[in-house]
């Protein structure tokens, strides 16, 4: 049996691959930039005023990341938003980073709120490059079981996008730097929304985050105890690693060659990585959902499989699923159906 099952087991893998290479590959809007390490983008941030710039940029990074690591309470901290206003299902409030960017500074959710009257309620963290109104769906989905939801547009998404840009290339880039700080910037900006949702006397909240929304959920929960029930769909360790060996992101290793290693990348990114807060994590009284994909090209699978294999170590409570399929397929028929039931019937029983 196992001999006539291993032809047709290499055919799928074989299509899997070609289709999510196919679906990949359809953005021609990738640009290849150059390699800066951005160290305009540290100057407020936590610590920085304690490390003194030296001639040596890798060692100062390497410095503002132990600091962000050891005082991650104060790098990833916050003084709540004062000018939160709901129009319709629109909700806004300016960052607590700010940026060059006007647009950027002003955050924006979509609000979905559930009919019940019931405390629950969850932040959904799409994926990179996500645009509305992608996610939408999950959203009112969760809305008709009795769970809130409240889709976040992460830093440089949707209306949040920089002038010029038509991608969320400074989300994540060859810009090291400017990526640690637009990661903190959505960590904080997700906290911010849970502040809107105790305000609103949301009292059992959990999160969903999809691919690089799933690492600032991860960043955002180690860091608020608030955060009880959490989604990571797709899930991977260093940040590094990722940008690196990923196909979506192979315009961006382009651009990092020949200036940097992954070895030095991988620390200068590690206080954007979640095994630098894997014990932060474990402190807290969390229940959690691993989801990832037997055939990613995006996230490798060895670095899904790291995660859970920390979370058992950890001893975390948490469920995992492994769906059939790859990072975009995800996305298409019958998969989306498959993630959305995952994901829905976690929370259901939960939350």
């Amino acid at each position: 049996m196992k001999r006539l099952l291993r032809p047709v087991a290499h055919r799928y893998r074989t299509w899997m691959y070609q289709w999510e290479n196919e679906l990949c590959l359809r953005a021609t809007d990738r640009i290849r930039r150059p390699f800066e390490y951005g160290l305009e983008w540290t100057r407020n941030w936590p610590c920085a005023d304690q490390i003194h710039p030296s001639d040596d940029p890798i060692g100062y990074v390497r410095e503002l990341n132990a600091c962000a690591i050891a005082a991650s309470k104060d790098f990833f901290g916050y003084e709540k938003p004062n000018d939160f206003r709901l129009q319709g299902s629109a909700l806004e409030f300016t960052s607590s980073v700010s940026t060059p960017y006007p647009e950027n500074n002003q955050v924006r959710a979509l609000w979905f709120p559930a009919r019940n009257g019931n405390r629950k309620a969850v932040v959904v963290l799409p994926h990179w490059n996500s645009k509305l109104p992608q996610h939408n769906a999950l959203c009112a989905g969760l809305q008709k079981l009795g769970i809130s939801a409240l889709r976040l547009s992460l830093p440089y998404h949707d209306s949040r996008t920089a002038d010029g840009l038509t991608r969320a290339d400074y989300a994540v880039s060859s810009n090291v730097c400017r990526t640690i700080d637009a990661t903190r910037q959505a960590v904080i900006d997700t906290r911010c929304c849970f502040d809107w949702l105790e305000a609103q006397g949301y009292q059992d909240l959990g999160i969903i985050g999809t691919s690089l929304g799933s690492c600032y959920a991860f960043l955002a929960s180690a860091h608020d105890e608030r955060i009880r029930v959490n989604v990571f769909n797709h899930c991977s360790t260093y940040f590094a690693d990722v940008v690196w060996e990923g196909l979506s992101t192979r315009h961006i290793r382009e651009g990092l060659e020949g200036s940097i290693t992954l070895e030095t990348l991988r620390e200068l990114w590690l206080c954007i990585s979640p095994p630098s807060y894997w014990n932060l994590y474990s402190a807290k009284n969390k229940r959690s959902k691993f989801i990832y994909t037997r055939y990613d090209t995006t996230f490798p699978l060895r670095l899904s499989r790291q995660v859970i294999e920390g979370a058992r170590r950890h001893n975390w409570k948490h469920d995992v699923a492994v769906l059939p399929c790859g990072h975009y397929t995800m996305g298409e028929f019958p998969f989306k159906y498959l993630t959305g039931f995952e994901i829905c019937s976690f929370l259901k029983r939960n939350l």
